[in-house]
């Protein structure tokens, strides 16, 4: 059997960014005079970009959310990795289905030109033909637009044996409408909120070791 394409989440997929997430969206609210928020408040509201993200932690400014947007996206960036770690068990991960042959991309609502700098600072982006982020389509997550477009430009068909892996229901839900297996990734701070998934890892490991047990079958 052919291994398959396998289009995979950023955040709370393979590495975890709560740390420097919830601190961009503090020193916003610091530069509105606003207080802290707690980590797991801000944890909450993250998984549908950064505009939502700031409509949530900012609902009074909505009338200014262009501006926090573009504040936020300013803070992060000079941010981007202080607190933000490659998952345990990602890096082995991805080089056992690099080994096995699957292609692989990144399509997360983060903003798109962030990705490819975080992935290579974490030394990680050698595993992806491509990553997709927000901006390069109209439509964010959960609409599968960011799959499609990765798809393209690596110049593939999207196929039902391919596979998403995520950790939330954005995520879980893209791969449903893309017609491929999906992948839950529990071990991140996402929100299933009752998706549908083929299979469940606690580890990105167990997850190729899944994958090379149905090619070998």
């Amino acid at each position: 059997m052919k291994a398959p394409t396998i289009f995979f989440d950023l955040d709370g997929t393979l590495i975890d960014s709560r740390g420097d997430i919830a601190n961009s969206v503090n020193l916003t609210r610091a530069d509105y005079g606003l207080p802290p928020l707690p980590l797991a408040d801000i944890t909450k509201m993250v998984g549908n970009g950064a505009r939502q993200l700031m409509l949530r932690a900012m609902p009074d400014f909505a009338g200014q959310i262009d501006e926090l947007v573009a504040n936020n996206r300013r803070q992060y960036a000079a941010h981007l990795v202080v607190h933000t770690y490659v998952y345990p068990g990602v890096r082995e991960g991805l080089e056992a289905l690099h080994a096995m042959g699957c292609r692989m991309a990144v399509t997360s609502n983060k903003t798109a030109v962030l990705i490819p700098q975080i992935l290579e600072r974490l030394d990680i982006l050698k595993f992806f033909e491509t990553t997709v982020g927000g901006g390069d389509v109209p439509v964010l997550k959960p609409d599968p637009g960011l799959l499609f477009l990765a798809a393209e430009r690596m110049g593939v068909e999207v196929q039902p044996t391919d596979w998403v892996a995520g950790d939330h229901y954005t995520d879980l839900e893209v791969g449903r409408r893309a017609g491929v297996h999906v992948c839950h990734c529990a071990y991140g701070f996402g929100q299933p909120r009752g998706e549908h998934f083929d299979v469940e890892v606690q580890d990105l490991r167990d997850f190729a070791a899944f994958l090379r047990g149905t090619l070998n079958a």
